[in-house]
């Protein structure tokens, strides 16, 4: 079943909003305070010469048309055109400056939000969402970024108009302005009561839209599986329920809309037949002059008008209200994995590696991933970790490049605990190949140099020839220039495999982590692949993660896992002998004189 908001599906929305909102901009619009002040002098002089008109125009009427003075008439008319061409400098002026302004703050925040989301760990990553981070970064800043221009180019001048207007409306005619302390009471009550109403709305829009971006991202990508299993109904009928949510709560917000300027054009128009009807009676007992008459009647519209301008504004001051707590969360979300205040920026000894009683606990987790792990492992070694699924192997490795830290004991690289280190410093150490290679929109050479910029095309086509990737690279079109799509989806998943094998090559870090880096191969390629990593690693240090027992049976040592604890250590044969977890996983693989 649907939750519409009115069936209490938002929290209430109070004060702490509009405060987030002013942090967040306050914050941001520090830098342009210059342009900012510029901005609202201009704004001051062109809203002052707009009040001023309507008294120019009412003296020509008064004294210039009345009386029949033509050179009265051209010499006020001169003025007029005068103060004119000052309103629209001004005015052009305002809007420069405001544009700009507002054009940077929305840079800023999406590079904070970014900023900050890069140094974000695997655990802030999967709290928050790549739909939601993404609608924050995009949507939300582009909400907040319209305010500040609305804001600069109406909204400073509104409050100007609006007393202006009022004290130009008294001087004309005090008796007659007795109709706005009806007038602009009515019109402020009707714009709260709309404002209260359509806050929660914008608020449930925005979990909406994050909806539907997460829905789409999974379908696009999960489109293999979705033909796989003829689920293209369901999933139209999945992302038709959360499309009609959003329709739902951006109809009713519309509605809200629609409705206030219907309300305030009324308020407007019965206004202005007030004006006319006792101005009349005014003007037929000599009470008040025909030009008093329109200035008068021009007053009323520039202060209704600016209660406009303010209407229009506060429509959109709930949804920027919402989007900035959204990017107020984000920016005040702290990493869990804290760089050093006083890095170590230079490591003397050489590829070693050792964890010791190391832990993990995700939060909230009733018992941890990991446990009490002791590992060491030396140059020009392999260590391999093999376990069930679920065992906690990826988590293990995750650890030591900090894609996350240990909740308890210590990681060390090269005598160094990895949380002391520079973070430059440990990912030029440590070379990561993850379960799910990523490679990203460009040339195969881009992103095998995205790790060293500065690599040349020989040693990209030998880190190729060892991944065992040049073969299929040279048949691309453009060999290392060959296009690359986004997550490299126009490549096998075993291509994707070896090109982030050879990416790491490219690096030569001192400690590689293979993570389950050969699943996609088969066996041929997986034997020729590590028999040339051999070579290539030699004074290297190797962790390889792996589900394949005929990747890791050669290794130096094979660390057994299981529910998150070491449970046995050796060489193959060693395990094989005594250690009943191992000898469980081996055969269910292999037959027993495979395995032997």
């Amino acid at each position: 079943m649907r939750i519409l908001p009115s069936e209490g599906a938002n929290p209430p929305v109070d004060n702490e909003s509009v405060r987030v909102l002013i942090r967040l901009l306050r914050s941001h619009l520090g830098p342009y305070a210059k342009p900012v002040y510029l901005l609202i002098l201009l704004q001051l002089v062109s809203t002052i010469a707009t009040l001023y008109l309507p008294t120019l125009n009412a003296d020509i009427i008064d004294n210039g048309v009345i009386k029949g003075d033509t050179g009265y008439i051209m010499r006020i008319g001169g003025v007029m055109i005068a103060v004119t061409l000052a309103q629209v400098l001004c005015s052009i002026g305002a809007v420069y400056f405001g544009a700009r302004t507002a054009m940077a703050v929305g840079r800023d925040l999406r590079a904070s939000v970014f900023d900050r989301v890069q140094s974000f760990s695997a655990r802030e990553l999967g709290h928050f969402g790549a739909p939601s981070l993404i609608t924050r970064t995009t949507n939300d800043v582009q909400q907040v970024q319209m305010l500040v221009l609305m804001t600069f180019t109406l909204m400073v001048a509104a409050p100007i108009m609006c007393v202006g207007g009022i004290v130009m409306a008294l001087n004309q005619d005090v008796p007659l302005s007795s109709l706005l302390v009806v007038v602009v009471p009515a019109l402020g009550a009707i714009v709260l009561v709309l404002i209260r109403k359509l806050r929660p709305l914008f608020r449930t829009m925005q979990v909406r839209v994050d909806g539907v971006n997460r829905i789409l991202r999974e379908q696009i990508s999960g489109i293999r599986v979705i033909r796989a299993f003829v689920k293209d109904d369901h999933e139209q009928a999945r992302f038709g329920g959360a499309n009609d949510d959003l329709t739902a709560v951006s109809l009713r917000t519309a509605r809200l809309m629609a409705f206030m300027f219907p309300s305030v054009m009324l308020v407007v128009n019965v206004s202005s037949v007030a004006v006319l009807w006792f101005g009349a009676h005014r003007i037929d007992s000599g009470s008040m002059q025909i030009g008093a008459l329109t200035a008068f009647l021009s007053y009323l519209l520039q202060i209704l008008m600016s209660v406009m301008m303010a209407t229009f504004m506060f429509m959109m001051v709930p949804r920027a209200e919402v989007c900035a707590e959204r990017i107020v969360e984000v920016l005040d979300t702290e990493s869990s994995v804290v760089p050093p205040s006083a890095p170590v920026t230079e490591l003397l000894s050489h590829g070693h590696l050792e964890l010791r009683a190391v832990g993990f606990r995700y939060p909230g987790a009733e018992a941890p991933v990991l446990r009490g792990i002791d590992l060491t492992a030396r140059p020009g070694e392999t260590t391999a970790v093999i376990g069930s699924t679920g065992s906690g192997k990826s988590t293990l490795l995750g650890l030591i490049p900090r894609l996350f830290d240990a909740t308890d004991g210590e990681v060390w690289v090269n005598g160094v605990d990895v949380r002391q280190v520079a973070p430059a410093l440990l990912a030029e150490k440590v070379g990561l190949v993850p379960q799910k290679p990523y490679l990203f929109t460009g040339t195969v050479a881009s992103n095998l140099r995205y790790g060293r910029p500065d690599a040349t095309d020989e040693e990209l086509w030998a880190a190729l020839e060892t991944a065992q990737a040049r073969d299929f690279v040279e048949r691309l079109d453009g060999g290392l220039q060959a296009a690359i799509a986004q997550g490299g989806s126009n490549v096998s998943g075993g291509q994707r495999q070896r090109l982030a094998i050879a990416r790491a090559l490219v690096r030569r870090p001192e400690i590689y982590l293979f993570d389950d880096s050969f699943s996609a191969l088969d066996y041929a390629t997986d034997a020729r692949l590590r028999a040339a990593l051999a070579q290539e690693t030699a004074d290297a240090t190797v962790v390889i993660v792996a589900q394949r027992v005929s990747t890791i049976r050669d290794a130096d040592r094979i660390i057994v896992l299981d529910e998150g604890a070491v449970v046995g250590s050796g060489t193959h044969h060693e395990l094989m002998a005594d250690n009943p977890t191992y000898r469980e996983i081996v055969l269910s693989q292999l037959t027993e004189q495979e395995a032997a």
